[in-house]
């Protein structure tokens, strides 16, 4: 058992390699997407227009042989746009009968670039696709491709012509990841890549099966009892009236709950994996909170109008909760 733990390790380390060839840089992102993928969930990008968001979902989808749809999200966008919808189809027979069409949220890699300049009501839309992998239409429920996967971006909501997504929107992404500017040694390598010879062939290194085998896996590595009371510490933490950390109690409105711990300990599990171990460390749990709570820690006006960085809150926390916890 401890053999496959280390060999999907290993086909693990190559698709990050073979995402590599092609995307410069974002180490970070990449292995944030390539986590969630394994606990089964959904990613969120985050930055601004031009860095390659779009791009990176690409190479995912390729280096895993993965079904793939672009969702453009634009405010005119429709709830049956991206779910499908029924229409009468004529009979051989002169007859008529309803025929559903699915809409490209039935695939297994699903790109929605730019979720926040839809509509609420269209970004809503993907709630059930996203919690329950299905979809209701005239209400015949479908169910969705396994695996499947939304990897969305969004540009910072401070844009001109962008909505905030919901909460309930939010706590459905197992991680927020940032992407930011890459550095000036960076940015000559994208250079070269992009305007010189023909970008590089990517190797397909896992197919749905693979992913399906890594999921299980991930799902299956093991999680010490101290490990799992500090994850239950750590999201308890995020609650303004836990008092685990003042600034918490004064800048949160509302803070993370069951869902963003599972996020917490799936990503913690499926960084664990990634690195060939069958065990969740203090590592593990310190690299997988951020990506994990970010978005689910809710800032009161106070917060707002401080510019206080939800990041650096979950820091105060890790350095609160983690400080003498064995790994």
């Amino acid at each position: 058992m401890n053999e496959e733990y280390k060999e999907m390790g290993r086909a693990i380390g190559e698709v990050r390699e073979e995402v590599g060839k092609f995307i410069v840089g974002q180490k970070e992102a990449v292995d944030l997407i390539l986590f969630s993928i394994l606990a089964g969930g959904h990613a969120l990008l985050e930055g601004l227009p031009g860095l390659g968001k779009t791009m990176l979902v690409r190479t995912f989808s390729e280096v895993l042989d993965l079904g793939f749809t672009r969702i453009q999200f634009t405010p005119d966008l429709m709830p049956s746009d991206i779910t499908g919808t029924s229409i009468i189809e004529r009979m051989p027979d002169g007859g008529q009968r309803f025929v559903f069409r699915e809409g490209p949220l039935f695939s297994e890699m699903v790109l929605a670039d730019e979720i926040n300049r839809a509509t609420p009501k269209t970004q809503s839309a993907l709630l059930e696709a996203m919690g329950e992998r299905t979809v209701t239409v005239l209400g015949e429920t479908r169910k969705m491709a396994d695996p499947f996967f939304v990897l969305a971006t969004q540009n910072p909501i401070e844009l001109e012509g962008t909505y905030p997504l919901p909460e309930a929107q939010l706590d459905r992404f197992t991680s927020k990841i940032l992407v930011p500017y890459p550095d000036a040694e960076e940015m000559k390598e994208i250079m070269r890549r992009t305007t010189g010879k023909k970008p590089p062939m990517l190797k397909k290194v896992l197919d749905a099966e693979g992913v399906r085998r890594a999921r299980e896996l991930a799902r299956s590595v093991i999680l010490p009892e101290e490990m799992l009371g500090a994850a239950v510490q750590i999201v308890m933490a995020t609650r303004p009236d836990e008092g685990t950390v003042p600034e918490i109690g004064r800048f949160v409105r509302i803070g993370s709950g069951p869902r963003g711990l599972q996020s917490l300990i799936a990503l913690a599990k499926s960084r664990a994996l990634a690195e060939g171990r069958f065990h969740v460390s203090i590592a593990d749990l310190r690299a997988s909170a951020a990506p994990a709570l970010r978005h689910r820690l809710i800032l009161s006006y106070e917060g707002e109008a401080s510019e206080i960085s939800p990041d650096g809150l979950i820091a105060k926390i890790l350095e609160r909760v983690l400080s003498g916890v064995r790994s």
